[in-house]
């Protein structure tokens, strides 16, 4: 195809425009370039370096190469636990069961045992109805002059000198009745968040080595009440779904016998898997070894027992530290010997990072700065019974117990799990 004499050819592309450029390679018309104001050049890259701290310092999604001990989440309920038992202040009582509940939530995952959590608070308000009720039912040497009513008391012979069964109740007796329940109930609140925050199929594999041989039946113990829970939620719904009833006493007695023979042969099945695979099979050492192994771990364990109640016990803070510390080393002497009869290998063990010491020391820092307060300021932490007065939220102790708190910004994020930045 031709195209006329002087007519542009259309098939040919027009060649690409050349911009003038001026003097230092800008087109006419441009401006030179803005000067950067005095500093600015220094505050981007230290801008920039601040975000990359701030992204590092941020708790990272959850996977099986970073997540946290679940020792560290038991040390860190301990430590809530024993601060718990260092006061019966309902106020300081509330700010540490708030801090456990507020962790829980934070870094809660979505396994069977995760769920437990809200059982452990219905049976902590059940404990401390079952408290009063106790007090208001068998008395309480609490003297008080305030009487709210009197019940008809039952005669009891000489012998029970010191209890009886009715009789008058008073407002000291149940305002003592009211905190110490508080005080068990945020005991088992704590330790209910341990159960709900750790995997104790990762705790069970974490055990030393001298504890093998009760593995098997710990782990039947520890994972029936998941699969009793996971039995529970598939037969309900399946009873839902063919339209018959789920809440009636007929119903969980039909529900109830294949429950319990479901969790339980689950069990079982995977305790004979571990079996199977060698766990808790042990070597041959010398009889020495075996009756030192022995001793020191019944006498660590008793040393630990006595520390512990010289620490929940108003009188024994003299020799409870010293008590426990010679405790917990002679346990570990004792469990380091007894991990020499272990023949089973250990395939990806769980690492004890940073985030874990960060866990770990902020329940024990809670609990080391409440023993403090409750040396230097017992009235505080103690709220007087008899005259009755009005707790009142000490400033120190409550920002010790905000420490515990650091899990939920250091743990990592479980998948799912909206991550909660400070």
């Amino acid at each position: 195809m031709t195209t006329p004499a002087g007519a542009p050819d259309r098939a040919t592309p027009a060649p690409p425009a050349i911009e003038a450029r001026g003097p230092g390679g800008r087109a006419p018309g441009e401006g030179a370039a803005r000067p950067s104001a005095p500093g600015e050049g220094n505050a981007l890259p230290r801008r920039a370096a601040a975000l990359r701290a701030a992204h590092a310092a941020r708790a990272p999604l959850a996977d099986r190469g970073n997540s946290l001990h679940a020792g560290a989440w038991w040390l860190w309920a301990l430590g809530l636990a024993t601060a718990a038992s260092r006061t019966t202040n309902p106020l300081l009582l509330g700010l540490l069961v708030g801090v456990a509940g507020y962790v829980v939530a934070a870094r809660r995952t979505d396994a069977p045992w995760a769920r437990s959590y809200g059982a452990f608070v219905k049976l902590g308000l059940f404990v401390v109805a079952v408290r009063v009720v106790f007090s208001v039912a068998l008395g309480s040497p609490v003297p008080g002059t305030h009487v709210l009513f009197t019940l008809p008391e039952v005669p009891l012979p000489g012998w029970a000198d010191g209890v009886r069964i009715g009789g008058r109740v008073t407002g000291e007796q149940m305002l003592f009745a009211l905190y110490d329940g508080a005080k068990l109930a945020a005991l088992l609140i704590c330790l209910g968040a341990a159960n709900s925050l750790a995997n104790p199929a990762r705790l069970l594999k974490s055990l030393p080595g001298a504890l093998y041989e009760a593995g098997v039946a710990v782990v039947v113990a520890m994972t029936f009440a998941p699969n009793m829970v996971a039995d529970v939620l598939r037969l309900r719904t399946a009873r839902r779904l063919r339209g018959r009833p789920t809440g009636d006493v007929r119903a969980l007695a039909q529900i109830g016998l294949p429950v319990l023979e479901g969790a339980l042969e689950r069990s079982v099945a995977v305790a004979a898997s571990m079996d199977a695979r060698g766990y808790g099979r042990t070597a041959q050492v010398p009889p020495a070894v075996r009756r030192t192994t022995t001793a020191l771990t019944l006498g660590g364990l008793l040393g630990v027992c006595g520390g512990t109640y010289g620490l929940l016990s108003a009188e024994g803070a003299g020799y409870a530290v010293p008590l426990l510390a010679a405790g917990l080393l002679a346990a570990a002497g004792g469990l380091w010997l007894g991990g020499r009869r272990s023949v089973r290998s250990r395939y990806r063990p769980d690492r004890w990072g940073v985030r874990s010491w960060l866990v770990a020391g902020s329940g024990l820092a809670v609990a080391v700065l409440m023993i403090c307060a409750a040396a230097v300021d017992p009235e505080a932490l103690m709220p007087g019974v008899v005259p009755p007065t009005a707790p009142s939220l000490p400033l120190w102790p409550a920002l010790s117990v905000l420490v515990g708190l650091i899990p939920a910004f250091v743990a990592p994020v479980p998948a799912g799990t909206k991550e909660t930045t400070p």
